[in-house]
């Protein structure tokens, strides 16, 4: 793959209940997304829900998917596992499927040193039949990628780029300074509030819940960032600010993927069921994100 830049939706994965895709929501929301002109699409991440779908239902999403966008666009799938030899299965149907790389985070259960963690890339990689993004969600694996394991892991061969969701900007000027020699390596930012100002300074792009719903928006946003239109981002980042109160409609954590597909559901693109242990919102939530809707989207 060339480097990875611009908005890279983590895709929701619509579903009609447990054991089912919502596939004419999938295909609905893969095309509602292109159509924003993104540049790539990221599957079974956080927002994807990945950790909580069966593999029937992971494999079955990678192969829709992969068919659905037919190459039009760049896909990502993530293998993250507690299982070292499940990640290289996945990957290995990931690749089967077309998809152009695929998404690793440390381990979610054991909580690995840095060293630990460089050591087992060192042990995964070269058996996965794509290239690889290290993924940086240390809420979730209680691991936080250091600029120092960062440096190392790109210097294996087959990782080639990195995904943060750590939320610590200060950290990710780090990762750009430290990174700024090898341009052939991608860094790519999650919160999406913090996205343009990690394109400005010299990351790629972003992988931001919310180009589920405005791609375009998201799309406009990074565009201008790279230009470093300031006036254009500081009215665009109002907009983005102002979509993300969709997640907080709910007073859990899990609202931020809630709020996504009840947002999705209400635009007649997909279903909103989700994927235990959570439930989609309730009548008092969901009045909430439509009031919302009809306030951001119109």
């Amino acid at each position: 793959m060339k480097t990875l830049k611009g908005i890279i939706p983590p895709l929701i994965t619509p579903l009609h209940n447990e054991n089912n895709i919502d596939d004419e929501g999938l295909a609905k929301l893969i095309e509602h997304v292109i159509s924003g002109g993104v540049h790539g699409m990221f599957l079974l991440g956080t927002t994807g829900e990945g950790p909580s779908l069966s593999a029937k239902l992971k494999y079955e999403m990678v192969e829709k998917s992969c068919e659905l966008i037919a190459k039009r666009i760049p896909v990502l799938v993530c293998v993250t596992d507690t299982s070292f030899s499940e990640s290289i299965r996945l990957a290995e149907h990931a690749a089967e499927c077309g998809a152009d790389a695929v998404v690793l985070a440390p381990p979610y259960y054991f909580p690995t040193g840095q060293m630990e963690l460089l050591e087992y890339l060192k042990h995964l990689v070269p058996r996965l039949p794509l290239p690889m993004f290290l993924y940086n969600m240390p809420l979730m694996t209680k691991v936080d990628i250091e600029v120092g394991t960062l440096k190392k892991a790109s210097e294996i061969d087959g990782i080639i780029g990195f995904k943060d969701s750590s939320g610590n900007m200060i950290r990710f000027h780090e990762y750009i300074q430290t990174m700024k020699n090898n341009p052939g390596f991608s860094l790519l930012i999650g919160p999406e509030e913090l996205m343009a100002e990690a394109v400005i300074f010299g990351g790629h792009g972003g992988v931001n819940g919310g180009a589920n719903i405005a791609p375009r928006l998201y799309v406009d946003l990074y565009n201008a960032a790279r230009e470093k239109n300031i006036p254009e981002v500081l009215r665009l980042q109002n907009k983005v600010f102002n979509i993300r109160k969709i997640y907080s409609c709910g007073k859990y954590d899990s609202s931020l993927i809630k709020g996504i597909k009840c947002a999705l559901k209400y635009m007649g693109i997909c279903n909103d069921f989700m994927a235990e242990p959570f439930h989609s919102f309730r009548k008092a939530e969901r009045e909430k994100v439509i009031k919302l809707c009809d306030e951001l989207l119109n």
